[in-house]
């Protein structure tokens, strides 16, 4: 007797057991899915049935991804008449160098015709070209920077948008960045393509946000609005550490590189390199007229870079490598030390700021150069635009769609 309770005791407590574990695994993958992000793309419930029966022109790139695979096969595969992709800087498979003018093209893949937004000539949609589309679905990965140009083409689609009767939806993705606002505001005489809205160069917004800001303070041309719709991001909000499953750009090629992208990015606009034609681009700095030291390197040329600053020269600087991606996380504003350090280190040269002005286009400001050459400190510096940057702050949350980070 005893034996037999005791076995049919081991079989009800294996089966309770069974049990309780497929219990836990049930529980944890609820808590997985809950707590993983989801996309915009990756709800087709929710944009699907309108672009069934219209003609769509597809704003997409290498990032343009629906779990494994390319929103563009996934809404062809669902029956969209897709009729048209537009490509920003980089090109629609992401190989082009920065800066580099994007040839319009037909997706060997799919026949379709691809349209440059960073040609010689083009930056907005002509009417021309819209003339046969309905709506435009805009899906890019975004950095979160003023300077990042997929901002910039989205204001050139909604303002063509606007003035041709189409229809924008904007896929949402997380920002990597958006867990912090900082920089100088753009002062509106110095706009360009590399900076046309008086946002600071970290913003703090997904691209869906930032659109709705874009329409809601009414920057397109004469002030007009575009027929907007936002397909948000689910389990996402501002204290989010989203780690990006593509590189978005050929020279941001890990999240190092983006959480350092924000500061390094001036040094374009110097005699400096950031190691463009390396292996780790937007993670090091350095020039041939630094100091020798441990560290150096050579750039050379490769995908994404095939003309580096300092071709086959040899560069000394700064590793930023041996930086924690904790610290980088943690930092929550721009490093201006390495800047200011780097002009001294010139000996405070004329030529360390380049001719072309283009570090004023990338700082929004000609104050920041000033304050540099003047020997400010990266502290006096910081204090120069918090009155401007807090106003951005507040009007910043008339447009948040996600919980914020303060």
């Amino acid at each position: 007797m005893y034996i037999k309770y005791k076995h049919q005791h081991f079989k009800e407590y294996f089966k309770l057991s069974k049990y309780l574990l497929l219990l836990f695994l049930t529980y944890s993958t609820i808590l997985i899915s809950q707590n993983k992000v989801i996309v915009g793309a990756e709800r087709p419930e929710l944009y699907l049935n309108t672009l069934l029966g219209k003609r769509v022109g597809l704003v997409a790139n290498q990032t343009s991804k629906v779990k494994k695979e390319h929103l563009v096969d996934v809404l062809l595969n669902e029956g969209v008449n897709v009729v048209k992709v537009f490509s920003p800087e980089h090109g629609f498979r992401g190989k082009s160098d920065a800066g580099e003018k994007v040839k319009d093209e037909i997706d060997l893949q799919t026949g379709l015709p691809i349209y440059s937004l960073y040609g010689k000539s083009k930056r907005k949609p002509s009417k021309e070209i819209l003339k046969d589309i309905d709506i435009i679905v805009f899906d890019l990965q975004d950095v979160g920077v003023r300077f990042y140009t997929y901002i910039s083409s989205l204001h050139y689609v909604m303002e063509a948008c606007a003035e041709n009767n189409v229809q924008l939806i904007v896929l949402d993705r997380p920002n990597p960045n958006g867990f912090y606002v900082d920089g100088p505001i753009l002062d509106l005489k110095f706009r360009s393509f590399v900076g046309m809205h008086p946002v600071p160069v970290v913003h703090g917004m997904t691209i869906g946000e930032y659109a709705k800001m874009i329409n809601g303070e009414k920057w397109l041309d004469n002030m007009i609005q575009c027929s907007l719709e936002i397909i948000p991001c689910l389990n996402y909000n501002h204290n989010t550490r989203y780690v990006l499953p593509i590189p978005p750009s050929p020279n941001l090629p890990n999240m190092r590189s983006v959480y350092l992208y924000p500061s390094l990015c001036f040094f374009e606009g110097t005699n400096i390199s950031i190691g463009r034609g390396t292996n780790f681009p937007f993670q090091v700095f350095g020039a041939p007229y630094f100091s020798k030291n441990e560290f150096s390197f050579t750039p050379k040329s490769t995908y994404g870079s095939k003309n580096p600053k300092y071709k086959s020269l040899i560069c000394y600087g700064t590793d930023l490598r041996t930086i924690s991606i904790d610290s980088l996380k943690n930092t929550k504003k721009l490093n201006l030390n390495w800047l200011v350090n780097s002009y001294k280190i010139s000996n405070e040269s004329e030529d360390f700021f380049n001719k072309n002005n283009f570090f004023i286009l990338l700082s929004g400001t000609d104050k920041l150069m000033n304050l540099v050459k003047g020997g400010a400190t990266p502290k006096h510096i910081y204090e120069t635009y918090q009155k401007e940057l807090n106003n951005f702050k507040s009007l910043r949350k008339h447009y948040l769609m996600y919980d914020d980070f303060e």
